[in-house]
């Protein structure tokens, strides 16, 4: 009986050596360029100095089990190069023994594994900057707008509108091709001027002189010297309608820009254009100036905004991050920023270099108009009548209304064409397709109890 069972144990022994001869053929087949790999392994204790796999069992019990199981198998199986090789392959278990656990395991003194290749880990993620979200602040508590005076007498839409220095009156423009002049405080009318034959599309009160200055759809920029009440210059120069307009808050410089894709800029006084600022594609949709550089700022219907080096006359940043027409601009009054619209978004940008600070979402219309006032209020009227307050600095928006029609106009008629805040901050005045001019204020009767702020923490989107 003791010949007969040790026949099976020897064909099982044959039969386990061809299949372990099989194994480490293959192995070497495919692993025969390891080299790599091998230091890898040398380093982090994973090989001996023979370049063979270390290898612990769990216990010492489970490999005495272990070895037992297969002394039988052993005895009979011829030694050879292959059979001594020692391998990560546990040998089949007897039945009475449990399956080896096989642990890498490093010696003392050694690397870790993962030590081995951190040395061109840290020298290849130093190259990529990591860019942490932006936490969007707590916006701060305002209080909501209300209409507080309706004004009539234009024949026309009101396309334009600007506040005195002294905030005592305030002028608007309109499709009737007339400019008027309202006391602020009741809303009465003051004075009128005749002199443009087409829409009046941009005003600009000057701090310095007794001057107005007018733009309109019929190519002339135009003068006013308000002692007279007449006009005293021309300035020619443009090819088509003249959009908009802007006074340097220092310099005596006038800068228009309108619908030959021009900005043009002209010395005040002696009439003379100093510079015409090419670039864009479309038609310029709004200038702003301020006193440091980028000292101009203009928008496009090419849906690009370009900030200028007004003493070269050159371009110096072009950002291209809107989709659609930009048609309106806003400065702020003390922080070194502005914000941009069109149709898919309003959105904040820093100067000097023009870095892209958040969008703000929400006003799906065309805006036509924005401004903001010094306690980080931000106006935006859509041509649609669509009226929204934003907190500036976290782009939240507090409210949300709708311009009504005077009774005798259209529904289609509830556009804003044109907005400003007097300069106290504390009076909002619109023009609009109804052919009036909206006087709005805060509502004194709010409190943080009864209008609360609907905010929760959320991460900027970066761009």
């Amino acid at each position: 009986m003791a010949d007969d069972s040790k026949e099976p144990a020897a064909k099982v022994a044959e039969l386990y050596t061809k299949n372990l001869k099989r194994t480490y053929a293959e192995d070497e087949a495919a692993h025969h360029d390891d080299s790599k790999s091998q230091r890898v392994k040398l380093t982090s204790g994973t090989l001996d100095g023979d370049g063979h796999t270390k290898v612990e069992a769990t216990t010492q019990k489970q490999h005495e089990a272990s070895v037992a199981g297969t002394a039988a198998v052993a005895d009979d199986v011829p030694v050879t190069s292959d059979t001594c090789k020692p391998s990560a392959i546990p040998a089949p278990p007897s039945q009475g023994s449990q399956p080896r656990a096989m642990i890498l395991r490093s010696e003392p003194g050694t690397h870790k594994p993962n030590e081995a290749i951190n040395g061109t880990e840290s020298s290849s993620s130093s190259l990529i900057k990591i860019k942490q979200p932006r936490i969007v602040p707590k916006p701060e508590w305002h209080a909501p707008w209300k209409l507080m005076r309706v004004i009539s007498g234009h024949l026309g839409w009101v396309r334009s509108v600007a506040v005195d220095v002294s905030n005592e009156w305030f002028v608007t423009g309109a499709g009737d091709r007339v400019i008027k002049i309202w006391d602020l405080a009741s809303g009465t009318l003051k004075l009128t001027l005749t002199g443009h034959i087409s829409t009046v599309r941009g005003l600009a009160v000057s701090p310095r002189h007794p001057y107005l200055f007018s733009c309109g759809e019929d190519k002339m920029v135009k003068c006013w010297d308000l002692e007279q009440n007449k006009v005293i210059r021309h300035y020619h120069g443009h090819l088509s309608g003249v959009y908009s307009l802007a006074l340097h808050p220092t310099l005596d410089i006038l800068v228009t820009g309108g619908r030959d894709s021009t900005a043009r800029v002209w010395d005040m006084r002696t009439k003379a254009q100093i510079f015409a600022l090419t670039g864009h594609t479309a038609t310029v949709a709004d200038v702003k100036t301020q006193e440091v550089d980028p000292q101009l700022i203009t928008a496009s219907n090419d849906a690009t905004i370009r900030l200028w080096d007004l003493a070269a006359g050159k371009t110096m940043t072009t950002l291209t991050h809107h989709k659609k027409s930009v048609r309106a601009l806003a400065m702020h009054p003390t922080e070194f920023s502005f914000a941009s619209a069109s149709v898919d978004h309003i959105k904040q940008w820093k100067f000097p270099a023009g870095n892209f600070v958040q969008d703000l979402d929400g006003h799906n219309a065309i805006i036509n108009t924005m401004c903001a006032n010094s306690e980080n209020v931000l106006f935006s009227g859509g041509d649609n009548g669509s009226m929204y307050f934003w907190d500036w600095k976290s782009g939240y928006n507090f409210q949300t209304a709708e311009a009504l029609v005077q009774p005798g106009s259209l529904e289609s008629e509830a556009g804003i064409f044109c907005s400003t805040f007097d300069r106290t901050g504390s009076r909002l005045i619109t023009g609009e397709a109804d052919k009036t001019i909206k006087i709005f204020k805060e509502d004194e009767s709010a409190t943080p109890e009864t209008h609360p702020i609907k905010w929760r923490p959320t991460l900027a989107r970066n761009i």
